[in-house]
């Protein structure tokens, strides 16, 4: 064999699919054997992130991504009502006009939303090293009210957006070195309470659930140190779940209700927030144990 069909066979071994080294071939790292190394870069990428940017803990805001600014609840509302007028028995349009009229009673929400990641940053982010950054799931509603509220005072935030079947768009809000993107929610929930001082969920729908049981769940089996879970709008949660209904059919104790406080205020969440810490701090130091800066 000639030197040019040696060479000929040599450039053909270095096309092949099994001659790229690994970390730098696509199709395998997308293949089912590859999973193991896709789940542990998922748990190291965002670490990094974190660590070089000196987020040192982080409050989790969960809440409905339909929940929006009043004028622009407002305008949805006018929008039905003009289309209603037209075609007044229409039931399809009576029922949006119902559901629409529900999210605009619940738009003051984004601006409590806001108004904490304000508070929150402000306050948090005055060290060396950033404590209580404010951290979503980098979606709309009242994630981008939070990183907003953020955005506002010149803070930085987090968003730890998903890959959807219908992708959703991280909110213009998220600082952009700390706007991450995850395939796997098991890994996504792992970063959320990681750094996770407290856990803020305002009205939301099956994500928030998610979220604030998984949170409830980690506390009250002490796989993680307590924290602050707030949920605002007392209205709202009593009325989607009878929590005392699990203390009288004895499923849960008394004491799991006192894992959460309502609230409607942004000051009143983060004063309870602040409150806690100071406690936990107080009785660290009484322990021995190196406390929470604040």
């Amino acid at each position: 064999m000639n030197k040019k069909e040696l060479e000929k066979l040599t450039a053909r071994l270095k096309r092949s699919e099994a001659y790229r080294i690994a970390y730098r071939d696509p199709d395998f790292l997308d293949h089912s054997y590859a999973r193991p190394i896709r789940i542990q870069t998922e748990l190291m990428k965002p670490e990094y992130t974190f660590r070089h940017h000196k987020i040192f803990s982080t409050i989790v805001v969960f809440g409905g991504t339909r929940i929006m600014e009043e004028k622009e609840a407002a305008r949805r509302v006018a929008k039905i009502e003009r289309t209603l007028r037209s075609r007044p028995d229409d039931k399809i349009l009576k029922k949006q006009l119902r559901i629409a009229k529900s999210v605009l009673a619940k738009s003051p929400y984004y601006e409590e939303a806001r108004k904490f990641g304000q508070i929150v940053s402000t306050e948090g982010q005055n060290h060396n090293g950033r404590e209580f950054v404010i951290v979503t799931g980098g979606g709309p509603g009242i994630m981008e009210a939070a990183n907003r509220g953020a955005h506002d005072v010149d803070a930085k935030s987090i968003g730890l957006n998903i890959t959807l079947p219908l992708e959703q768009e991280p909110n213009p809000y998220i600082t952009p070195e700390l706007c991450l993107q995850f395939h796997y929610f098991a890994i996504r929930k792992m970063h959320f309470m990681l750094r996770a001082k407290a856990l803020v969920a305002f009205p939301g729908g099956y994500g928030t659930l998610d979220e604030l049981f998984e949170a409830l769940t980690l506390v009250q089996t002490k796989k993680v140190r307590p924290l602050p879970i707030v949920l605002f709008s007392e209205k709202y949660w009593r009325g989607l779940i009878n929590l005392d209904y699990l203390v009288e059919q004895g499923t849960i104790d008394e004491e799991d209700l006192n894992l959460f406080v309502y609230c409607d205020k942004a000051e009143e969440a983060w004063k309870y927030i602040k409150y806690f810490w100071e406690e936990q701090a107080a009785s660290d130091r009484a322990n021995g144990v190196e406390p929470t800066t604040f």
